[in-house]
């Protein structure tokens, strides 16, 4: 139904050819009009204004149906329909009955080109009018039966046409909309997997660098050491990045531990971490969330803090709204330059609310202090409880 129209302005010439043949289909029902001008014994002239008024019904009918978009309120379409109906009755009292017929298209139209509420009072509207006048042409009670249904249930189902057309483009456009959105949310998905592997890749690449130019000349093994690391990272950075580029990295907390020893203890920070912990009733996704809290953490104590000493824990909590594990990293440092939080905190935030968690980042006595929650599946036995000890 939607490539007819119905309702519609045709856009090309495909839909106007279309329309066309499915407009003239239904003019069929004029044979009772055109009957009439040929064996109804008219005069001449009662004949030739006869078939003018209904070329001029015909034509104005056309117009309005191919000019006027779904919906419509425009001087045009009412005063379109006003014209129809009034050459309907014209036509009707002065030609007989067989011309009531054109009743059952000015219905339609109704049907066609009016919104819905102003269409639900023309079309009960046009059929009370069509009552009237076959009450009041001689005969025309004998054609009220087979012309009042179609108006009436025509001109309905018209409307009812309409708006499944109209439904199913508003489900086309909601559909392209909710495509648009999942595409942007991995687009951000993928901004944030980018930002937290290269931050932290590239941080470690730089320190180890340095680390390497400053041992080159008194200790060239060690200086090897350090660019073999390098090597390592920058090959572990690739396959992180192919990766997040397909929408496969999950990382997990115990390898996101040993990467935080590696970097804080190549930046020349002490690092106090937590033994590998066991996280089997814990939900993928809050695991993979806090990973990344943790990752995200440690580059910036790495990064930005200056710290000298760096302690991260992970303890299970009881709260109000069920079980939760909860991930804190705090440093002696001095904090970031900037006054607000960063992409990298930003997106952090945006990771732990889609798990159902929350993060606390901000100033302490002694330095800066990141807390990161996520729910578990599984209730816990007892509250408080720590997942590894100081290590």
């Amino acid at each position: 139904m939607s490539s007819v129209g119905i309702g519609q302005r045709p856009q090309n010439r495909r839909q106007m050819t279309v329309k066309a043949v499915w407009t003239g289909i239904w003019l069929v029902y004029l044979s009772a009009p055109v009957s009439d001008l040929v064996h109804g014994g008219h005069s001449t002239g009662v004949v030739v204004l006869g078939w003018c008024g209904l070329v001029a019904f015909v034509g104005w009918y056309g117009a309005l149906v191919f000019r006027t978009g779904r919906g419509e309120t425009t001087p045009f379409v009412l005063v379109s329909l006003g014209v129809l109906a009034a050459e309907a009755a014209l036509l009707s009292f002065t030609l007989g009955r067989e011309w009531l017929v054109l009743f059952v298209y000015v219905s339609i139209a109704s049907g066609a080109v009016l919104p819905l509420l102003m269409a639900r009072w023309a079309i009960p509207a046009v059929s009370a009018v069509l009552t009237a006048i076959a009450l009041t042409v001689p005969g025309g009670k004998a054609y009220l039966a087979g012309l009042l249904i179609p108006a009436f249930l025509g001109g309905f189902a018209m409307t009812g046409v309409r708006e499944l057309i109209r439904t199913t483009i508003a489900l086309r456009e909601a559909r392209a909309t909710v495509a648009q959105l999942a595409a942007n949310e991995e687009r951000l998905r993928l901004a944030r997997d980018l930002h937290d592997l290269l931050g932290h890749s590239l941080s470690l690449i730089t320190l180890k660098s340095e680390l390497a130019g400053r041992m080159l000349p008194d200790h060239p093994e060690k200086a090897a050491q350090q660019v073999a690391d390098i090597e390592q990272v920058s090959r572990q950075a690739l396959v992180d990045v192919r990766e997040a580029v397909t929408g496969y990295r999950r990382p997990r907390l115990s390898g996101e531990l040993a990467g935080a020893q590696v970097a804080l203890t190549a930046a020349g920070v002490t690092a106090e971490l937590p033994a590998e912990p066991d996280l089997t009733d814990v939900a993928e996704e809050s695991e993979s969330a806090l990973a990344w809290a943790l990752r995200e953490a440690v580059t910036n104590v790495v990064r930005h803090s200056g710290a000298r000493r760096c302690a991260v824990e992970l303890v299970r909590r009881q709260t109000l709204d069920g079980p939760v594990l909860e991930l804190s990293v705090e440093d002696d440092g001095s904090g970031g330059s900037g006054h607000g939080p960063g992409n990298g905190l930003t997106g952090l935030t945006e990771r732990l609310e889609k798990v159902g968690g929350a993060l606390e980042a901000g100033r302490v006595r002694h330095g800066f202090r990141l807390v990161a929650r996520v729910p578990t599946q599984a209730p816990f036995e007892a509250a408080d409880h720590p997942v590894g000890s100081g290590a």
